[in-house]
């Protein structure tokens, strides 16, 4: 009895968890690989205590590799982080693979745990639990208020192509400012024709487009001051602002030690460069994965600094001198960008853990 038991201890246990709405199945695996036992908890805080004292049954820790951390598998993430276990994000398993060996929760969890232990998946997630986090909420807020904005200015503009003529005649020549605080204005009465109704929709999508105004107004007042508060060294670069800031910090997350390196955010972000040669050909390209939305602030304060940064500016007129092109110019300022992105988000976070 006494040999099993010091077997089990020196045991080192991996374990990958396939997540989902209402459940979650998880895999056990030794560090030789042997599959040691499976179990399907329900996702809430009594699933995931049973679920960490199975883990601890089966001998000693190592990690968990969990799928979704940012999504059904944050709960669980946030519960073992808390408990002092590391956690290992593992993306969707491979297609390939999937359709020669079929798909089941298990296979998906046994996949993730066999992941970890090959160092496949190395990725440590986001605690989101501080700052960043609550960037990315109002974010996330303010960014589908913007969709909606253009939404309604643009059926606005269709409603009154179609309008008839001497609605259409009396709104043609405004500005978009001008149109929305007219067609505010109106006052239908009875809908009983045709103008009416385009009135009363007119109307309705101009107050919305100013409820909406209001609304990205807000959140805009609130990024400024948490951004400012989380990373006043990222807000006194030229060019970042509260949009490109709370992108930067939302790839970071609320622990930036987890990316090793500025190279490494770099292909976060997508501007690193990778080769592109063949033959004779001697070319590089920027990765084409990444975060896409950092991508496009890096390239907004690439665009300012062109126009008004001056070292920026002679710097492209040196290497538009040199033969490159403004696509190639760009290439390199959103790699220079990303690097100093990198060095002021961490001289931030070590003043914020000091």
């Amino acid at each position: 009895m006494s040999s099993i038991t010091s077997e089990v201890d020196r045991r080192k246990v991996i374990v990958g968890v396939d997540t989902h709405k209402h459940i979650h199945v998880a895999v056990a695996i030794d560090h030789h690989g042997a599959r040691l036992g499976d179990l399907s908890v329900s996702a809430d805080t009594g699933g995931y205590t049973q679920l960490e004292q199975w883990a601890r049954a089966l001998g000693r820790i190592d990690r968990f590799g969990i799928e979704g951390t940012g999504s059904y598998g944050a709960g669980l993430t946030s519960f073992l982080r808390r408990c002092g276990h590391r956690i290992v994000e593992v993306n969707r398993g491979d297609r390939r693979s999937r359709r020669q060996n079929g798909k089941s929760d298990t296979l998906d969890a046994e996949t993730a745990a066999r992941s970890v232990l090959a160092g496949t998946a190395t990725t440590i997630p986001k605690t989101a639990d501080g700052s960043s986090e609550m960037i990315r909420q109002i974010k996330i807020a303010r960014d589908t208020a913007r969709k909606g904005r253009t939404t309604a200015v643009i059926t606005l503009k269709t409603i009154v192509v179609n309008a008839p003529a001497e609605l259409r005649e009396s709104l043609d020549a405004m500005t978009d400012k001008q149109l929305l605080k007219r067609c505010s204005l109106y006052r239908p009465g009875d809908v009983d024709d045709t103008t009416a109704s385009a009135k009363h929709a007119l109307r309705a999508l101009a107050k919305r487009w100013f409820d909406l105004d209001d609304e990205i107004a807000d959140h805009d007042r609130l990024l400024d001051r948490l951004t400012a508060q989380a990373a006043p060294t990222l807000r006194d670069g030229y060019g970042i602002g509260p949009d490109t800031a709370a992108e930067m910090l939302i790839v970071f997350g609320d622990n930036p030690e987890r990316i090793k390196s500025e190279a490494a955010f770099a292909k976060l972000c997508g501007t690193c460069p990778i080769p592109a040669s063949s033959g004779l050909t001697n070319k590089h390209r920027l990765y084409r994965g990444g975060h896409r939305q950092a991508n496009a602030a890096i390239y907004r304060t690439v665009i300012v600094r062109m126009r008004f940064h001056q070292p920026t500016i002679e710097y492209v007129a040196r290497r538009t001198a040199e033969g490159l092109t403004k696509k190639d110019i760009i290439r390199c300022l959103k790699r220079f960008i990303a690097r100093e992105v990198y060095q002021r988000v961490m001289i931030d976070h070590r003043a914020q853990t000091a």
